[in-house]
């Protein structure tokens, strides 16, 4: 037997061995339920053949077989549970067969070279990962196609749906891949089907992944006539569930290490040079991803836009990293070779699919495209995003301000009483000329001219954005109650956050380049720009100016306006113009 083949084996053994410890565990429970009734069933057989006889016996007959009914009834509940339990299922884009027959044909080839059965059904998820994931539960299952489908396609689905798990592909591979590496990047992860599919192992999925969804379903909220008396058994059933769970833990970490191990190794034959280039590609789509999510997406989603082509959009990120990164040079050069993206028959309609679940995960937006939550191309995001953003924000900055200016800053000083009045009229109090306008100098004139002035304007901003979101989510808590398809379950979203609450400083820091940004666009002739590493970006003279946030950090956070005022200088922006608002 070679290194490989011994390795593999290795690999299986282990993941056998932990699933018949699972099982194990199963049988234990199972016997400790039965347990009770077993001694019953011994008591009353042995006062039948004139055994254990007498009133003392009687009695010990009678608690135990009590005891053993309540036992049973309460087993079979948690049974009951655990089998109807719905396991959790990751929130993907299904792909059918007849949107993609290039890629379906490409996983069954590589299934074949690596003699493992197909996968059942293939679906994107916005993330730069790819893994098996069984489906098999009714509940897990996706609703049926409606359309023309024949009898044996019919047939044929359902033998495989019964068969293998579901092959689950991070859409950014789709993208920047092209069509070799991704084989190579798949080829482990198909390999897995072949120990998924052995009974034990399976068995032993199913039983961790019921107690898994058995704690889930516990812990869900309970509303409605009688809520705290039904939730008395679910709490039973959970608490009983968490405690397997725990004995189990050990032994499932084990179990998928040794499957993995044993799909690593057999899948080390199959494009195994072009393996380890596709790995550094892995790791760069990956950089590239999480940088789009948090500089270019998040903005928009946070105006109520979501890009609807961000796996586009992870290709345009990572050729400009190869253009500003030496260590990324020659990455570009591999774009002329056929993308991945090729084997779908659609690729804009799964792009703009994997967009949309994208904002729903990582942001908590709506499951459909609505009014106040409309689809944004990459042509049109600096004048829909970028600068509907800075002008939002710079509307924000004043509006905190006239809330904190009170009508003793803006009445006139009142005459001395040594003063003899006349019919000359009064002189104006000593206050800029803009005070109320919604200019720049207005802003800097705040932030520099008077101590502690900045901690209570980003409380301000704190406050009125905390306020605006509480109301988002209200409409969007509102629109998930009527949607029935259950994409992500009873999970609170957004399912993983991109970035922490936003601090006071940092809020005040973004509005006032904001303000700056608005200023230099209406008054310097800049523009809204699109960096597809950093997100907004200020145009001047056609290049970007990323010089503007040590300046206005000085201002906010020292109140020092002398190098801002330098930067506005050199720019060309009249601090004195009012700015047009939204």
């Amino acid at each position: 037997m070679s290194g490989t083949g011994a390795s593999e084996e290795l690999g299986a053994l282990s993941a056998r061995a932990r699933a018949h410890a699972l099982l194990r565990i199963r049988s234990r429970a199972t016997a400790v339920a039965i347990l009770p009734a077993a001694l019953a069933v011994v008591l009353l057989v042995a006062g039948a053949q004139g055994f254990a006889v007498g009133d003392g016996w009687n009695t010990v007959r009678w608690t135990v077989g009590v005891c053993a009914i309540v036992v049973l009834l309460l087993a079979v509940a948690v049974a009951v549970a655990v089998v109807r339990a719905r396991p959790a299922v990751s929130p993907t884009v299904p792909l059918l067969e007849r949107d993609a027959p290039d890629l379906y044909r490409l996983v069954e080839d590589l299934a074949d070279r690596l003699g493992v059965p197909a996968p059942s059904a293939i679906a994107l998820t916005p993330d730069c990962d790819s893994w098996l994931e069984d489906r098999t539960h009714p509940a897990a299952r996706p609703p049926a196609a409606t359309g023309p489908v024949t009898r044996f396609a019919a047939s044929r689905a359902r033998r495989r749906e019964r068969a293998a798990p579901v092959l689950v592909i991070g859409s950014p591979f789709l993208w920047w891949m092209r069509v070799g590496e991704l084989r190579a990047v798949l080829a482990p992860v198909v390999a897995g089907t072949g120990p998924s599919a052995h009974p034990d192992i399976a068995a032993a999925r199913r039983f961790v992944r019921g107690l898994d969804g058995a704690v889930a379903d516990a812990a869900a909220p309970l509303s409605g006539p009688l809520a705290g008396l039904r939730r008395v058994p679910r709490v039973f059933v959970g608490q009983t569930a968490r405690l397997l769970l725990r004995s189990c833990r050990g032994h499932v970490a084990e179990m998928e290490r040794g499957v993995a191990a044993a799909a690593s190794s057999r899948a080390q034959g199959v494009d195994y040079g072009l393996r380890i280039v596709a790995q550094e590609q892995v790791g760069l789509a990956y950089a590239g991803w999480d940088r789009l999510l948090t500089r270019v997406a998040l903005p928009a989603w946070r105006m109520g836009r979501w890009p609807c082509r961000l796996d586009a959009g992870v290709v345009a990120a990572l050729t400009e990293l190869s253009r500003r990164d030496r260590l990324a040079d020659g990455f570009a050069s591999r774009l002329g070779e056929r993308p991945a993206c090729d084997l779908l028959e659609e690729p804009g309609a799964a792009d703009e699919a994997a967009s949309l679940l994208a904002a729903r995960l990582f942001h908590g937006g709506p499951a459909r495209p609505g009014p106040d939550w409309s689809p944004v191309g990459w042509q049109e995001y600096p004048e829909e995003v970028v600068d509907r953003k800075w002008r939002t924000e710079a509307a924000r900055l004043h509006r905190v301000l006239d809330a904190m200016t009170t009508p003793a800053d803006l009445s006139p000083a009142p005459a001395s009483p040594a003063t003899p009045v006349t019919s000359a009229p009064a002189a104006s109090p000593a206050r800029p000329v803009d005070a109320g306008l919604p200019t720049l100098a207005r802003v800097v004139e705040h932030l520099s001219g008077r101590p502690g002035a900045g901690e209570e304007l980003a409380a301000g901003i704190g406050t009125a954005v905390a306020r605006e979101e509480a109301a988002t989510a209200e409409r969007r808590r509102t629109a998930d109650a009527a949607d029935t398809t259950g994409l992500c379950g009873p999970d609170a979203l957004p399912l993983f956050p991109l970035q922490p609450p936003r601090t006071g400083t940092e809020l005040l820091a973004d509005h006032v380049t904001a303000m700056v940004c608005c200023a230099a666009v209406d008054t310097a002739g800049a523009a809204p720009g699109l960096d597809w590493l950093d997100g907004p970006a200020l145009l001047v003279d056609g290049a970007r100016r990323a010089d503007l946030g040590v300046p206005v950090l000085s201002l906010v956070e020292d109140g020092d306006a002398e190098p801002l005022r330098s930067w506005l200088d050199e720019v060309g922006v009249r601090t004195d113009k009012p700015v047009r608002l939204v």
